[in-house]
């Protein structure tokens, strides 16, 4: 079935392996691995994208952005958001660049929270705290869904709100709140995000794309004001299937 891999920097808490490795013991699927490229600079990537041994990999911090002129080709979906997590090489040893994060989010956040979209007492409007990769797949999906969206970063530009401008009627006015940091990962597990959470009440939804620990402190925060919260699991398990889908295309 082919070699797989993850790229990273400092990724030995990696969903993907395991995640792989549990897929392919449970499916029967043989002759197939998943390994991390733990990478440390944009020469090593490249390095691993040159190992044509390597059908297909996923890719993570910091490198969803910086990877893309690296590869041959760019998906209509990568391209749009400006990020990829996934790579598959043709044939013909084409790499060609997909998102499956937006995927995996939408999915999810459909499955949870279908309601959303029917319950007349919230806003269909989003916070989206910090900027990287992993937020523009976010933006993206919730796009496609009709949410309007508010990037929130500590630095601050014409169409971005600092957490400093979060006062209760922004909260009042956005319903879903989705944490894009890494604020809270394992081991540092006591960090969150500065939001004010004293204006955050039953009407919220408190998403959460980190999945290590499943529940962080921003959704305890939360939960103990009454929201609603996602722990990012879910979404990390559609889009590494939706890897696999493209993979074996």
């Amino acid at each position: 079935m082919g070699s797989y891999g993850l790229i990273g920097k400092n990724i030995s808490y990696s969903f993907s392996r395991r995640y792989f490795a549990s897929k392919f013991e449970k499916e029967n699927i043989a002759n197939a691995s998943y390994v991390n490229f733990d990478s440390q600079t944009i020469k090593e990537v490249e390095e691993h994208l040159s190992n044509t041994a390597i059908q297909g990999f996923n890719v993570t911090i910091p490198y969803k952005e910086e990877i893309i002129p690296y590869l041959d080709y760019v998906d209509v979906n990568a391209h749009s958001i400006g990020a990829v997590n996934t790579i598959k090489r043709t044939d013909s040893g084409k790499l060609i660049g997909y998102n499956t994060d937006y995927i995996g989010f939408k999915q999810s956040f459909l499955e949870y929270c279908g309601d959303f979209f029917s319950n007349t007492s919230r806003t269909k409007k989003a916070l989206i705290l910090g900027t990287g990769g992993a937020s523009k797949g976010v933006i993206y999906a919730l796009q496609q869904l009709g949410v309007h969206c508010t990037y929130v970063s500590r630095n601050t530009s014409e169409n971005i709100l600092s957490y400093t401008n979060l006062s209760e009627a922004v909260l009042r006015e956005h319903t879903l709140i989705v944490n894009c940091t890494p604020l809270g990962t394992s081991p540092d597990i006591d960090a969150f995000p500065d939001i004010p959470y004293e204006y955050v009440n039953e009407s919220h939804i408190l998403y959460d794309l980190i999945y290590n620990p499943e529940k962080t402190r921003f959704l305890e925060k939360g939960e103990r004001r009454g929201a609603t919260i996602i722990s990012g699991l879910r979404m990390l398990e559609l889009q590494a299937e939706a890897s696999w889908e493209i993979w074996q295309e």
